[in-house]
């Protein structure tokens, strides 16, 4: 570790000036994670990655009084351990901004200028990610008020045809499909108006519902008078029968 803190590169600042071109916060976001990185390769090769990100960068300013080794080890560990959810791409991202974006160093580079840095990207991470989910958000709404209308409209449509289900039992079943089928022909070719194929379907739907009638049911007395009827009947044909017990007969 100590060597790569101590050796510039330019292999490995060729290297990352490579991964950088093109770079986003959006894709930065979506990169591996470090904590996901020490899991895959190990802590110790985490901490080698950002001594050489970090050794890359120092190389790149061009200011007098630069970190030496034993900073930039202690930088990349306190990297591994601030910035657990972040990503590699993230640290890079970052450095880079901060030499493209007109950072003055006043010829003097120092680990509190290096932690200010990736402090200021990383706050503008936070608000990219939150503005980024306030438009989703807004997207979804407006998505969800476009199926409600979609619903609204449709919603009518399919009342009445649930309204226009004809029970197959329906004594008139066949002849009501037949007339909902005429009056759907008629409207298509334009021989009935909306408000005529409205109506008639209304017909329709009067027709399908029925409705109990107990005005047609006998009352209580009635019943009662029915029944002894059919019981003196039932006695009756018992004796032109010779059957003493009528009530084998169902009487």
């Amino acid at each position: 570790m100590r060597e790569l803190a101590s050796t510039p590169s330019p292999e490995a600042r060729a290297l990352l000036a490579e991964l950088s071109v093109g770079l986003t916060i959006a894709q930065a976001a979506q990169a591996p994670k470090l904590f996901q990185l020490k899991i895959k390769v190990g802590e110790e090769a985490l901490i080698k990655l950002l001594i050489v990100i970090l050794r890359a960068f120092v190389d790149s300013v061009r200011v007098a009084d630069k970190p030496d080794a034993a900073d930039i080890l202690e930088l990349a560990d306190t990297l591994a351990h601030t910035y657990t959810h972040d990503s590699l791409k993230d640290i890079i991202l970052a450095l880079k901004e901060a030499r493209t974006q007109g950072t003055r160093f006043f010829n003097a580079l120092d680990p509190a200028k290096i932690y200010e840095l990736l402090k200021a990207y990383f706050d503008r991470k936070a608000r990219f990610l939150e503005n980024r989910h306030l438009d989703h958000k807004a997207q979804a709404v407006g998505q969800e008020a476009a199926a409600l209308r979609q619903l609204q409209q449709l919603a009518p449509a399919a009342v009445q045809a649930v309204a226009l289900m004809i029970p197959a039992d329906h004594p008139n079943a066949q002849h009501l499909r037949q007339k909902l089928t005429l009056i759907n022909q008629k409207h298509r070719r334009g021989l009935l108006t909306d408000e005529q194929a409205h109506e008639q379907r209304h017909q329709v739907q009067q027709a399908i519902q029925r409705h109990p009638r107990p005005d047609w049911q006998p009352d209580e007395a009635a019943q009662h008078a029915i029944l002894r009827r059919h019981q003196q009947a039932t006695r009756r044909f018992a004796e032109k029968l010779g059957i003493e017990n009528p009530k084998h007969l169902g009487a």
